[in-house]
């Protein structure tokens, strides 16, 4: 079978269904999974060939469904995944799927795909630390092992293409610059005031990012600038929730200041405001986003209407190098075309691990070029020329 383009030829196309039936039928999304139902799946490379595997997670085998009153779940019916083998000379995988007019995959509510979805219909309804929860799962069970070592949770009941290396050394020196106290007059007041306050080291290195970025892009100071990240809400909720909970259990915050201040103020200044707004995200706050949500019901912004905007997505601290199918650790963890826009920001752990992160930046060329001679960012980054 060849498709329009001859370049491309599609060997086989399967089904993958779990070897088990699904006793989970309807999964309702929660109110932590509607408002990402604009972003794009997490796409990671995974590739569904263990059926075994969908057995523990049967919502990645069902389809979405609306009921009688609109309300939107997904139907565990292990209908599986496609699974397509194809040999391409070139990079576009537009060639082994289905146009956007095709009308025939009914997977997916076509009023819901035609307002919510570009990509084929398929869904996001997990967050990082289910998806790896779910790749290192896979992992586990290509090795033999019969009984996984952690079961995912699917109760809903808990609320009403830069590639750059920050080795530890780098991380390190950033995390001492933003605790320095003794960097200004106001910074030691302020530290006086809250003398068991300390940054971390993410938190620093997404300040330095912010800081640079926004330098780059040159923007007048009178403009506001908004650093978007996302929380984990599991062990933020009391009683706090099964860290294995798999489905979206996070909040997205945005922390917003005018560029004119951001760069004025030193880096300690810059971190302090992003773990200001990190440490309040406590069970009240959580509960407050989801009122909130309810009154307004709205999808997470995907993308930076503004121009002076940055996304974080992802995070050091996601197990993506803890799984071992039986050829060796991974040597590099990639993502796809999913959810890049100019602003967005991947921060994937390093493997050689101690700390060290590899950072995905999605920037306009302009942009990108200062970035890359910004002194003050460059001198905490080494490149990897081997990935």
């Amino acid at each position: 079978m060849t498709s329009s383009c001859s370049k491309t030829m599609i060997i086989s196309k399967c089904t993958i269904k779990p070897d088990e039936t699904s006793t989970m039928k309807d999964l309702k999304l929660s109110v932590s999974d509607l408002p990402m139902l604009s972003c794009h799946y997490v796409q990671k490379g995974v590739l569904l060939s263990r059926p075994n595997s969908l057995s523990h997670f049967p919502a990645l085998a069902g389809r979405m469904k609306t009921d009688s009153s609109g309300f939107l779940y997904i139907d565990c019916n292990d209908q599986g995944v496609d699974f397509i083998e194809a040999n391409a000379t070139h990079l576009s995988i537009r060639d082994i799927l289905p146009p956007a007019s095709d009308t025939k995959n009914n997977d997916v509510p076509q009023v819901v795909k035609e307002e919510l979805f570009t990509y084929n219909g398929v869904v996001s309804y997990d967050d990082g630390t289910s998806f790896w929860n779910f790749f290192n799962t896979f992992a586990e069970i290509t090795k033999g092992v019969n009984k996984i070592p952690k079961q995912p949770d699917f109760t809903r009941n808990y609320v009403k293409d830069s590639k750059a290396v920050l080795h530890r050394e780098s991380i390190l020196k950033l995390k001492s610059k933003a605790n320095d106290f003794k960097n200004g007059y106001e910074n030691g007041k302020t530290a006086a005031n809250n003398p068991t306050v300390e940054i971390s080291s993410f938190q620093s290195l997404s300040a330095q990012l912010w800081r640079s970025v926004t330098r780059a892009r040159k923007f007048p100071t009178s403009k506001l600038t908004t650093f978007r990240m996302a929380v984990n809400c599991r062990h933020r909720l009391e009683p706090r929730i099964d860290p294995l909970y798999f489905g979206n259990a996070i909040q997205s915050f945005p922390t917003t200041v005018p560029i004119g201040e951001l760069l004025s103020r030193d880096l300690w200044w810059n971190a302090e405001i992003l773990n200001k707004n990190v440490r309040s995200h406590n069970h009240d706050a959580v509960v407050h986003g989801v009122e909130e949500w309810e009154k307004n019901p709205c999808c997470f912004p995907l993308g930076n209407f503004d121009g002076a905007s940055i996304t974080m997505g992802s995070s050091p601290r996601f197990p993506m190098y803890d799984n071992d199918f039986g050829w060796g650790r991974p040597l590099a963890a990639r993502s796809g075309k999913a959810n890049k826009f100019d602003g967005k920001i991947s921060a994937f752990p390093g493997r050689d691990g101690g700390g060290s992160v590899d950072l995905e930046v999605i920037l306009s060329p302009d942009t990108m070029s200062g970035l890359e001679n910004d002194i003050e960012f460059m001198q905490y980054v080494t490149t990897d020329d081997m990935l």
